[in-house]
């Protein structure tokens, strides 16, 4: 039953439901893994489509595996894109609303933008065509595309002299929301049918017929926003097939609020044809239910996602019982959130077969019907797994139909698997736009990868994995990919599991991405295993694709553990980048005193945790930080270095119970006194001057200034002069260390009295700086 919405202060929920959220299951903001759009090209791992034509973007996508094609909408504009490299090989169709069209557009006050031909509805019709439906500068029209029967036929061309209105099919505004399905020569629809969008239908053609929900009532549909559609069989019988269509609509709650916004799933007969003489034309079978996502909380108060964004439904061997997810965002006004809720067809079957909503008045609150129920029952399909007894929904009798009519509104809502989200982002500060899931077998078992688009052009990869013991779910976000090279939203999102590959759509182009690239995670087994990628195991020599069993056998040593994690059982005993975790070679570094000194050390994963230890003898302690010694993302930094710091230190990394050595580093601290008198000789005009490793501009032919850093190599040792020798011509001898060292020499005067000034005073003077670069350079 519906459940009422909490009376708290919204300030109060707020708090608890972030605290309750946390604590649902173990979560990272961190992916495994991140890559830029630049990076992504670095490695190969991406190929993106562009079009002048694109105008406001993809509208529309649809992926033709046996063509080996995917299909593009977009404005005045279709695509047809080689799958396996998306940026090659294109053809196009340029379908523009015509000059009366635009014209008239314009004249009714629509924007010059909104006057073009947007590709909103397109389907595979035959083996050699496509429909497509455009929005035709506010006056739908559709059309046949004709693609050949096989790929090398090379065919994709408009039809022309078969253009027809597309009003019904294809809404007005290309702004509209839409959603539609093919199946067995009929087109079902969910659109707002007229111009100013007074008329939300959901509706089916056909070469014989047109079927669609009653007008102007708010009992079926009310201001509602059409998110998807599929048809569904429920069992062998195929006039007992069902058309799933899900989207948000404004909604009176069981206490009257009229102003609530419920997330729906409806669902119409795939048969039916309407009554004889009720319901003509109009569905006798239309029911719908609510589609619930929420957090559960103390005292039966949930705090819900009501506005559902995208819905995602993945497709297994048994057609009959696919997996629903669903995308969806609170409405609340107090905080941004989001949320991934699963559904299973048990699930939804068992609602739609339930207690019909009922009240008595708009004042009543809404109770389980308990009147008579007619036979057959409301909302059936005439077939033979019902009986047998109507060959068509219009022989069904009119108290059927009239029953129907008035309780659209089965009471039970659909909960999502495990009564929680799979993935919940309460505080996001991304805008999540689409979805997309992908059934991947590992060696511990088959998990769902979940590919979230959002507003700034990036893709999240994510698993879910669900604790029985607990009751609690764990996200693990593997990968989070800059798919597009300005920040524009994701439009669209396929899967070619078969390929492998990830197909995005926005407003820029279409991106082509492959799913997984093992070996970004390390060359270890250790990386492999902590990565907890399904797509990925150790292979005895890197980490790879898996493949389950029988498929290429002779990969026979495959170290994988997805639901855990556990590198320390998975990797015992086995070398991390070619080197024990307790053996390899020490950095030097080399800090001058009371200066700034940075020990880098980056983790490969940003899930790991960062730790920093000295090493004295045998005994190791705990690196304490505070004021003066700060551990950052790039490191361990020095802020004033002191004689005392000089010693060995360790820097690793602990994961999942794994710990992991990255560094080992040997600061050695120089005394700033020392240092000064090597680095300075006296000017002409008894200034001092920092001595250059090249000719000073403007110098005799052939003389060169005493190589100071050699000296001062006397004091650290020769193992590093090449880099320091480098580093130093880099500075001094490059063309802007020349123009520096070109500006007039009183620049470069340190009368005698500054030499007795704060030490604070001359650590902004340039011999500070140079000092600390070369404490930098030297640690390599």
């Amino acid at each position: 039953m519906e459940v009422p919405r909490s009376s708290l202060a919204p300030r109060l929920l707020l708090v608890w439901f972030v605290v309750r959220s946390s604590a649902l299951g173990a979560q990272s903001s961190s992916p495994r893994l991140r890559l830029s759009h630049k990076e992504l090209w670095d490695v190969n791992r991406t190929r993106v489509f562009h079009s002048p034509r694109f105008g406001r973007g993809v509208r529309t996508m649809l992926l033709d595996e046996y063509q080996e094609r995917l299909f593009v909408g977009s404005r005045d504009a279709l695509y047809s894109l080689n799958l396996e490299r998306v940026d090659e090989h294109h053809k196009e169709i340029h379908w523009p609303s015509t000059a009366t069209q635009v014209e008239e557009c314009l004249m009714k006050g629509r924007e010059k933008s909104e006057c073009g031909n947007y590709i909103k509805v397109l389907h595979q019709y035959n083996r050699t065509h496509l429909l497509a439906c455009g929005t035709g500068a506010f006056d739908p029209v559709c059309a046949f595309v004709r693609v050949g029967r096989w790929k090398e036929d090379a065919v994709f061309e408009l039809e022309t002299r078969h253009v027809e209105s597309g009003r019904g099919k294809c809404p007005f505004d290309p702004n509209s929301s839409c959603t539609s399905t093919f199946s067995r020569g009929q087109l079902y629809v969910g659109l707002y049918t007229d111009y100013w969008e007074n008329d939300a239908a959901v509706c089916r053609f056909d070469d014989r017929s047109h079927t669609r929900t009653e007008r102007d009532d708010g009992q079926q549909l009310r201001e509602p926003k059409f998110v998807g559609s599929v048809v569904i069989p429920d069992n062998d019988d195929q006039d007992d097939d069902k058309v799933y269509f899900f989207f948000t609509e404004k909604a009176a709650d069981r206490d009257g609020n009229s102003n609530a916004v419920y997330a729906r799933i409806g669902r119409v007969c795939a048969n039916d044809m309407g009554g004889r003489r009720l319901l003509v034309n109009r569905w006798s079978s239309f029911l719908k239910a609510r589609l619930m996502c929420s957090v559960p909380g103390p005292n039966g108060i949930d705090t819900h996602f009501d506005e559902l964004v995208d819905v995602y439904v993945l497709k297994r061997k048994d057609e009959r019982n696919p997996e629903i997810f669903g995308l969806f965002s609170a409405t609340s006004s107090v905080f941004k959130g989001y949320a991934v809720c699963a559904y299973h067809m048990e699930d939804i079957r068992t609602a739609f077969n339930g207690a019909y909503a009922h009240r008595e008045s708009p004042e009543h609150r809404w109770s389980a019907f308990q009147g008579r129920v007619p036979f057959p029952r409301p909302g059936s399909c005439a077939s033979r797994v019902n009986g047998g007894q109507y060959s068509s929904s219009r022989d069904f009798p009119d108290e059927t139909l009239r029953f129907v009519r008035a309780h659209p509104l089965v009471l039970e809502p659909v909960r999502p698997v495990h009564r929680r989200p799979i993935l919940l982002r309460p505080h996001s500060q991304q805008s999540f736009t689409h979805i997309a899931v992908d059934r991947v077998e590992a060696r511990d078992g088959h998990y769902n990868v979940l590919f979230v688009g959002t507003d700034n052009a990036v893709v999240l990869k994510v698993i879910t994995i669900y604790n029985q013991e607990t009751d609690t779910m764990e996200e693990v976000l593997l990968e989070e990919l800059q798919v597009f090279k300005v920040p524009v939203p994701i439009t669209e999102i396929l899967i070619s599991s078969k390929r492998q590959q990830l197909y995005v759509g926005s407003e820029f182009g279409v991106a082509q991405v492959r799913v997984h690239q093992c070996d970004l995670y390390g060359s270890a087994c250790a990386d492999c295993c902590l990565a907890r990628d399904p797509y990925c195991a150790w292979d005895g020599v890197t980490c790879s694709r898996y493949y389950p069993a029988g498929i290429y056998t002779k990969r026979r040593f495959r170290r994988q553990d997805v639901r855990h994690g556990n590198a320390v059982q998975q990797c015992d005993g086995m070398q991390i980048n070619g080197e024990r975790p307790e053996e390899g070679d020490e950095k030097p570094v080399f800090g001058v005193e009371q200066n700034n000194t940075l020990l880098e050390c980056s983790p490969r994963s940003p899930q790991a945790k960062v730790l920093w230890f000295r090493q004295r003898g045998e005994d190791r302690d705990q690196v304490e930080t505070g004021e003066r010694v700060v551990q950052t993302p790039q490191g361990l930094l020095f802020l004033q270095l002191q004689r005392g710091d000089a010693g060995s230190y360790l820097c690793q990394t602990a994961e999942r119970g794994f710990i992991h050595t990255v560094s080992r580093f040997s600061l050695e601290v120089l005394q700033e006194e020392r240092l000064w008198g090597l680095i300075h000789v006296e000017h002409e005009d008894g200034g001092e001057a920092p001595q250059a490793p090249c000719p000073l501009p403007g110098a005799p032919q052939g003389s060169t200034s005493r190589l100071w850093y050699k000296e001062f190599l006397q004091l650290i040792g020769y193992s590093n002069f090449h880099k320091v020798e480098e580093y130093c011509e880099r500075v001094w001898c490059s063309d802007r260390g020349r123009k520096k060292l070109k500006s007039s020499p009183s620049k470069w005067k340190y009368p005698q009295e500054r030499r007795g000034r704060a030490r604070g005073e001359q650590s902004r003077t340039p011999r500070h700086i140079l000092d600390t670069r070369i404490g930098r350079v030297a640690a390599g």
